[in-house]
C-alpha cells in the first residue's frame, strides 16, 4: 500500500512536526518530574516508573507513525468506514472483557500495560464523519443528513457512556466545531451554548434570580424590538422558548441530585464552591490551583517542586500534569505549553483550510477540534474552571493510550495533507 511517488520526508508538513516533538519531549520530560524522587534519584530511563514507560510507550508511537506515513493516503479513505466498525465492537467487548480501573470498565489490560478503546474511537468516528460528509449532496441543514451524523457519533458515545467514561463521552462535542465549519446552521450550536450557560448559572444563583433575569431579558428584547416584528407569531415563538429556558432552569435541581451518580454531582458542586469539602471532594482542585500558584513567575525549578513530589496533587503525571508544569516552571512555562498548543492547533486549521479534498479538510477539523477541548478543558479543571471529568492533556500527560490515539490522529492528518503538498510540487 505505500506510495513511492508520495516520499514523505519531503512532503510532510515539518512546522507541525516540531511543535508536535516539542509537545511530546515536554511531556515526557513533565512526567518525569511528577514522579521523581529526590531520596531515590530514579533516572528518566528507569522502565519502573512513568517516565520509563512513557518512554516506551514514545519509542512505539514512532513506530506507528512511520506506518502511518508510508501508507497510502487513500487507505484512510477507503476504509473509514471499516475502522468506525471495528472501534464499535471494540467498545461492545470492553463492557464484556475489560478491566475495572478507578470504577470504569473501559480499559483492555495486557499485563502491566492497559489500552482504552474510547481514546482510539475518537479517531475512528472523525474518519467516519469525513467520509460521510465527502459524500456529494450532503447538506447539514437537511434533517436527514444532520439524523445521520447525529448517529454516528451518538452510538459510540453511548457505549463509552455505558463504561463510565463521562469525560471520554464529553469530548465528542468537539466535533460540532467542525460541523459549524461545514455549514451547520448557527443557530443549533447556539442553543447548545445557552443550555450550558443556563446550567451553570442555575447552579451559582438561587432560581428565583435566574427567573427574573430570564423575564428582565424577554422584556427588554420585546422593547427594543422594531414594531413590524412584534406579530403574534414572532411573539408566541418568543414565549416558548422562555418557558423552555426556565423549564431549563427548574430542571437543573433534579438533574444534578436525582439523574447523576454521587462522584458526578460531587465535581459538579466542587466546580461551583471547592471550599465546600476543601478535605473531601474539593481536595484536587484546591491542590491543584495551590501547586500552580506557588510557581509564580518563573516557577521554583525543574524536579524542585514540592506540591506534586509529595502526592498533595493527585494524578500528577496523567489529568493534572499541567499542575507540575505552573508549579516547576511558573507563569512563563505554563504560556510557553499554551504557545506550543495554540501554534499547534493553528496550524492544523491552516492547513485544512488548504486542503482540496473535502475528506482531508472535515478530518482535519475534527483533529483541530477534539485536541482544543481536551487541551480547554484539562488545563481549565486544574485551575477550577472546568469540571473535573479526567481527560488527558494532548502529547502531556502519562499514557500509552492517550499518546498513541492524539499521535495516530495528528499524523493520519499530516499524511493526507502531504498528498496535497507533493500534487503542488508536480
Amino acid at each position: 500500500m505505500s506510495s513511492h511517488n508520495d516520499p514523505f520526508s519531503q512532503n510532510i508538513d515539518w512546522l507541525t512536526l516540531v511543535l508536535y516533538l516539542g509537545c511530546v519531549t515536554m511531556g515526557w520530560l513533565n512526567v518525569y518530574a511528577a514522579v521523581y524522587s529526590p531520596e531515590d534519584h530514579t533516572s528518566l530511563f528507569d522502565l519502573s516508573t512513568n517516565a520509563g514507560k512513557q518512554m516506551m510507550w514514545i519509542g512505539t508511537t514512532v513506530l506507528l507513525v512511520i506506518c502511518i506515513l508510508v501508507i497510502n493516503h487513500k487507505f484512510f479513505d477507503s476504509f473509514a468506514y471499516l475502522f468506525y466498525a471495528f472501534m464499535i465492537l471494540m467498545l461492545l467487548l470492553v463492557l464484556v472483557a475489560g478491566s475495572n480501573i478507578n470504577g470504569s470498565r473501559s480499559w483492555f489490560k495486557f499485563g502491566a500495560f492497559s489500552l482504552q478503546p474510547a481514546e482510539f474511537a475518537k479517531v475512528a468516528t472523525a474518519l467516519a464523519l469525513a467520509k460521510y460528509l465527502d459524500n456529494p449532496g450532503i447538506n447539514l441543514t437537511k434533517r436527514k443528513d444532520l439524523m445521520y451524523i447525529g448517529g454516528i457519533i451518538v452510538l459510540p458515545c453511548i457505549l463509552i457512556l455505558a463504561s463510565n467514561e463521562t469525560g471520554s463521552t464529553l469530548v465528542f462535542a468537539s466535533f460540532a466545531i467542525m460541523l459549524y465549519r461545514e455549514g451547520l446552521p448557527g443557530w443549533i450550536p447556539a442553543v447548545g451554548i445557552t443550555v450550558a450557560a443556563l446550567f451553570v448559572l442555575a447552579l451559582i444563583f438561587p432560581k428565583l434570580y435566574i427567573f427574573a433575569g430570564i423575564v428582565v431579558l424577554f422584556g427588554l428584547i420585546v422593547l427594543l424590538m422594531p414594531r413590524y416584528n412584534r406579530t403574534v407569531n414572532n411573539l408566541i415563538a418568543m414565549g416558548l422558548v422562555g418557558v423552555a429556558m426556565m423549564g431549563l432552569v427548574t430542571g437543573v435541581d433534579f438533574f444534578v441530585n436525582k439523574v447523576l451518580q454521587k462522584h458526578q454531582q460531587n465535581r459538579i458542586k466542587v466546580l461551583v464552591d471547592p471550599t465546600i469539602d476543601p478535605l473531601g471532594v474539593g481536595w484536587n482542585v484546591t491542590q491543584a490551583k495551590i501547586a500552580i500558584g506557588s510557581g509564580r513567575l518563573q516557577g521554583k525549578g525543574f524536579l524542585e517542586g514540592t506540591q506534586t513530589k509529595f502526592d498533595f496533587v493527585p494524578e500528577q503525571s496523567t489529568d493534572f500534569i499541567f499542575c507540575t508544569i505552573g508549579e516547576e516552571h511558573g507563569f512563563v512555562g505554563s504560556l510557553v505549553v499554551i504557545a506550543l498548543f495554540v501554534g499547534l492547533l493553528s496550524r492544523i486549521v491552516l492547513l485544512a483550510e488548504k486542503q482540496r479534498s473535502k475528506f482531508a479538510r472535515v478530518y482535519g477539523y475534527c483533529v483541530a477540534g477534539i485536541i482544543f477541548f481536551h487541551v480547554m478543558v484539562n488545563i481549565g479543571m486544574t485551575i477550577g474552571l472546568m469540571p473535573v471529568i479526567g481527560i488527558p492533556l494532548p502529547f502531556f500527560s502519562y499514557g500509552g493510550s492517550s499518546l498513541w490515539s492524539f499521535s495516530i490522529l495528528l499524523f493520519i492528518f499530516l499524511k493526507l495533507d502531504s498528498r496535497r503538498t507533493a500534487s503542488m510540487r508536480r
